[in-house]
């Protein structure tokens, strides 16, 4: 312990692993701690037996669920685009070597009461019930200008600057009804409310072309890719990577104390009586509580079923948005759905969450439409957990300190998050990732 480090990294959630990786792949000196004795934090992936501990005590899960080995039930269950930032950075840092992945069978929307697949391409919108004869015919032109649409190519702008031009004034170009922008807006281009359309539609029009780019890369059903045994694989796999480029690893450290300095910077770590010395430190939030503030409050259900989500066409893996209007909400709710084929549950068990940022102190009530949606369960838990973000200004106390997750059930808000991390603290504009376009095929099954 008694050494120094570039960086002291606290806490093994998802967050803190990429970076941990990152920073090593770097050449910087780095030691992770953490005061559990397993990989993962708040994202961490549990047994049978360890969810039933965490929800109901001493009870024992019932023999019929099967064996608890069989079960990697990710806490912070979400999918990754497959062309996404997330895979870039895997890529990058050649985790993927690590990891199996998998297509998602769906990705759905909830829309007048009933789910429905996303459609992501002109063609996929005239055939989708969601909208009508006439509707079909806008929104299919609207596509096409999205998937023509080349950022550094004039002639595909039609004369609008998306960088001025709101989304609601893009959209309103193409006379679409609400429905259509309430699925485009949170299915497609993945937004959790509405303040997206008094912005500029760059960043929505970039955000569908995601979708369509990940939908085509393997052919399956969904934008979405997820690993074998689930998320609780990636920050191991981030871990051995660190370790591959001489990061240290100290699991199981109790009371793992940032001590400063008369300047206020942090300077080092403590734990059973050892300090060691550092020039930075990266955290989650509960580690430094007094450098973050409470920002919300996540609600979610877990449930374990014997059939797959009704009326998705028997997918084993699946998403569905449940946009704010839909449900009279401020924000989405997240259905999320993985099994047996992703070796997250044995075989003919399901594992679904519902999710939602809580806007009432009842969680139960309030996810009762993404509930209502999943048929009979077998078993079901609640859980409420506050949301942090840091109000610290790390050029003054070096101190870095991840924003908890959200209740969306996709990566791409996290992988951001970590790379303005990343940015802050080696202060290099982007770990080089544009280049970067396929995951090795290799690794994916579709």
């Amino acid at each position: 312990m008694d050494e120094e480090y570039d960086v002291i990294v606290l806490g093994t959630g998802l967050k803190e692993c990429i970076l941990s990786g990152l920073l090593s792949v770097d050449g910087l000196k780095v030691l992770h701690m953490d005061r559990n004795d397993y990989y993962g934090g708040e994202s961490t992936s549990l047994n049978l037996i360890q969810l039933w501990k965490r929800f109901r005590g001493d009870d024992k899960p019932p023999a019929h669920l099967g064996a608890s080995r069989d079960y990697n039930v990710d806490m912070i269950p979400k999918f990754m685009m497959a062309n996404g930032t997330l895979v870039r950075v895997l890529i990058h840092t050649d985790v993927t070597k690590y990891l199996s992945f998998k297509a998602v069978d769906g990705s759905y929307v909830f829309n007048k009461g009933k789910v429905h697949k996303v459609p992501a391409t002109d063609m996929e919108a005239l055939k989708s019930p969601l909208m009508g004869l006439f509707e079909k015919r806008r929104a299919r032109k609207f596509f096409i200008y999205v998937q023509n649409y080349n950022e550094s190519d004039p002639k595909t702008h039609e004369g609008l600057d998306l960088t001025r031009v709101t989304t609601k004034e893009l959209i309103s170009k193409y006379g679409l009804d609400d429905n259509t922008i309430d699925f485009i807006g949170h299915a497609l281009a993945l937004h959790r409310d509405d303040r997206y359309l008094n912005e500029p539609a760059l960043d929505t029009v970039k955000r569908m072309k995601l979708y369509a780019e990940s939908l085509a890369r393997f052919q399956g059903g969904s934008p979405y890719i997820y690993p074998l045994y689930g998320l609780g694989e990636l920050p191991q796999a981030f871990a051995r990577l660190s370790a591959v480029y001489g990061g240290t690893y100290m699991l199981n450290k109790p009371e793992c104390k940032v001590e400063f300095d008369m300047e206020g910077k942090a300077c080092g770590v403590t734990s059973e009586g050892e300090t060691a010395k550092c020039k930075k430190v990266v955290c989650d939030p509960s580690y430094l509580p007094n450098k973050v503030r409470k920002v919300g409050k996540v609600a979610r259900a877990i449930a374990i079923m014997s059939h797959p989500i009704p009326n998705t066409d028997e997918s084993h893996s699946v998403q569905v948005i449940l946009p704010q209007k839909q449900l009279g909400r401020k924000s989405d709710m997240y259905l999320f759905c993985c099994s047996y084929s992703h070796n997250v549950a044995p075989k003919g068990k399901f594992i679904a969450f519902v999710s939602c940022e809580a806007e009432t102190d009842n969680p139960e009530l309030e996810l009762k439409p993404g509930v209502d949606l999943l048929g009979p369960v077998d078993e079901i838990f609640f859980e409420t957990y506050d949301r942090y973000e840091p109000v610290n200004e790390p050029t003054l106390d070096n101190c870095f300190v991840s924003t908890s997750y959200d209740p969306t059930t996709h990566f791409e808000s996290t992988v951001m998050d970590v790379l303005a991390m990343y940015t802050s603290i080696t202060g290099k504009a982007k770990v080089t990732l544009h280049n970067i376009i396929l995951v090795e095929e290799s690794n994916v099954d579709s």
